[in-house]
C-alpha cells in the first residue's frame, strides 16, 4: 500500500534534521501500537546517513553486537575492541557525531526499561556533556505511551526535560480514509465507509491488513476479523498488556463495560461493585486510552460526565471480542459475526456521530465541538459546534438514515442553547449516511 497523508509530520522530522546538522537534536515520537511511526521515520531518512536499533527484550550484550554490525554497516566506519553495553555505543557515537552528522533512530525506547533500566541515566550523562558539540540527530520511539511518558515527562527521570522536539502521531482523518478507500475500492457505498473507519479508526496497519484482504464491505470486512489465525483477535491484548501489566483485568472489565455503553462511574462501579476512580484516572490521564467528556459549555467541575474509548478498533475489540472470548476460544467465530451483525445498526449509529465530530473538527472552523445533554440524559444533542469569532453554531442530530431525522424535535431540545446563545446565527442541521 502507498504512503498516505504524513506530509506534515515529514516536513517536520526534515526541518529537525537540518537544525542537527548544526546542532544536536533529541526528537521524541509517539503514538499507539500499528499508528505507522517506524514507516514514517525510516520515510523520513531516506537516502540519509542513518542508523535503526531495535530495542528488542533481550540480553544487553547481545543487542550490541546487533547494534555494532549495524554501526559498521550504515557508517562505514572500523570499530577495536568489543562494545558489550549501550553506554558504551551511545559515548562513542556521540564522539562520532562532533565530526560525522548522521541519524540515530532507537524504537520500542521503552524497552530499555527491561533490558537495562541504568540505561537512561547513563544517556542523559552522555548527552548532557557532549550534546553542545555534537551534530546528531537522535529519534526515540515507543509505543507505550504511560511508559515514554513516565520517561520523559516525571521530573524525577534522568531524561526529563531533555528532548528538543516531540511529535504524537494521530490516526488517519476521515478525508485520509476517504481517499484510501476511493483509490482502492472506487465503487464503496457510505456504509462500507462507516464499517471501514468503524473498524481501523484511521490506525495505519489496520488499513493496510483490510486492503491486503480486499475487505471493503462490512461483510468483508467482518469475515477478515473474525477468521482463524486473524491477528485482530488478539490485538487488544497486544496492545494494551504492556500498558496495564499484572492489573490488566479490571481495566479490561472497565474498558467491556464503556464499550457496551456503560459509559458513567456509578453504571461501572454498580455492575463491579469495586470503587473505579483511580482506574478511571489512569485509563484517562496515564495511558490516554479513554476521554472524559462533559456536554459543551458545562463548567469544568460538572459532575455530568461520561466516559469512551477514543480508539475506534478497540472500542470495537472490547465489544465484540473481549465479551465474547468463550465463543472464540472455541473456534466459533460465526456466532460472534452474527453477535456483531444484530447490533451493528445501533452501534455503528454512535461511530456515525464520532465520524461527523471528527469531519467537523478536521474542517478548522470552530472555537469548540461537543456534545450536549442536560441533567437525567434529558434533550441530548448529537453536536453542537460553536464559532464564537463569527457567531455561528451548527446544532445537528446524527442517524444512520435522514428519514429518522426531524429538525422540529431537535429545535426543541435546543432551547436551552438558544435562549443562552442570542444573537448567534445558528444552523440546524441532520447527518446521515447520505451525507458521509
Amino acid at each position: 500500500m502507498k504512503f498516505y497523508n504524513r506530509e506534515k509530520e515529514l516536513t517536520f522530522l526534515n526541518e529537525i534534521e537540518q537544525k542537527s546538522v548544526q546542532s544536536a537534536q533529541m526528537t521524541i515520537i509517539t503514538g499507539r501500537r500499528r499508528i505507522g511511526k517506524t514507516s514514517l521515520i525510516v520515510r523520513s531518512v531516506i537516502r540519509k546517513k542513518n542508523l535503526y536499533f531495535f530495542i528488542a527484550k533481550k540480553n544487553e550484550a547481545l543487542l550490541c553486537s546487533e547494534f555494532v554490525e549495524e554501526i559498521k554497516l550504515k557508517l562505514g566506519v572500523e570499530i577495536f575492541g568489543e562494545m558489550k553495553t549501550f553506554k558504551t555505543i551511545f559515548a562513542y557515537l556521540m564522539e562520532l557525531s562532533q565530526t560525522t552528522h548522521f541519524t540515530l533512530i532507537i524504537d520500542e525506547f521503552q524497552q530499555f526499561l527491561a533490558v537495562n533500566p541504568s540505561v537512561y541515566s547513563d544517556m542523559q550523562n552522555i548527552w548532557d556533556t557532549k550534546k553542545d558539540n555534537s551534530k546528531i540527530n537522535l529519534i526515540l520511539c515507543g509505543s507505550v505511551y504511560s511508559l515514554i511518558k513516565r520517561i520523559f515527562e516525571q521530573s524525577k527521570e534522568p531524561l526529563f526535560g531533555r528532548a528538543t522536539q516531540r511529535l504524537f502521531l494521530k490516526e488517519f482523518d476521515v478525508n485520509t480514509i476517504k481517499e484510501i478507500l476511493s483509490e482502492q475500492y472506487p465503487s464503496y457505498l457510505s456504509d462500507d465507509l462507516l464499517a471501514f473507519y468503524m473498524i481501523t479508526g484511521g490506525v495505519a496497519k489496520y488499513i493496510e491488513l483490510l486492503v491486503e484482504s480486499g475487505a471493503f464491505t462490512l461483510n468483508d470486512i467482518l469475515d477478515t476479523i473474525l477468521s482463524e489465525n486473524s491477528l485482530f483477535l488478539d490485538e487488544g491484548k497486544n496492545v494494551l498488556i504492556d500498558e496495564f501489566g499484572k492489573d490488566y483485568g479490571n481495566y479490561f472489565s472497565i474498558l467491556a463495560l464503556i464499550a457496551s455503553s456503560k459509559t458513567s462511574r456509578p453504571e461501572i462501579e454498580s455492575i463491579l461493585e469495586i470503587p473505579v476512580g483511580g482506574y478511571l484516572e489512569k485509563l484517562e490521564k496515564e495511558f490516554g486510552i479513554i476521554q472524559k467528556i462533559r456536554p459543551v459549555f458545562s463548567k469544568p467541575n460538572s459532575r455530568s460526565v461520561k466516559y469512551f474509548i477514543k480508539d475506534n478498533f478497540l472500542n470495537f475489540w472490547f465489544r465484540f471480542i473481549y465479551k465474547y472470548t468463550s465463543a472464540i476460544e472455541i473456534g466459533n467465530l460465526n456466532y460472534v459475526k452474527k453477535i456483531v451483525l444484530r447490533d451493528y445498526k445501533t452501534y455503528s449509529g454512535k461511530l456515525l456521530e464520532r465520524y461527523f465530530l471528527n469531519k467537523l473538527i478536521t474542517e478548522g472552523d470552530f472555537s469548540s465541538i461537543g456534545t450536549y445533554w442536560e441533567k437525567g440524559n434529558m434533550n441530548e444533542i448529537d453536536i453542537v459546534a460553536v464559532n464564537d469569532l463569527q457567531k455561528k453554531m451548527i446544532i445537528a442530530e446524527v442517524k444512520r438514515q435522514p428519514e429518522n431525522i426531524s429538525i422540529s424535535k431537535l429545535k426543541e431540545k435546543a432551547e436551552g442553547i438558544i435562549n443562552r446563545f442570542e444573537g448567534y446565527q445558528i444552523e440546524f442541521a441532520g447527518f446521515s449516511l447520505n451525507d458521509m
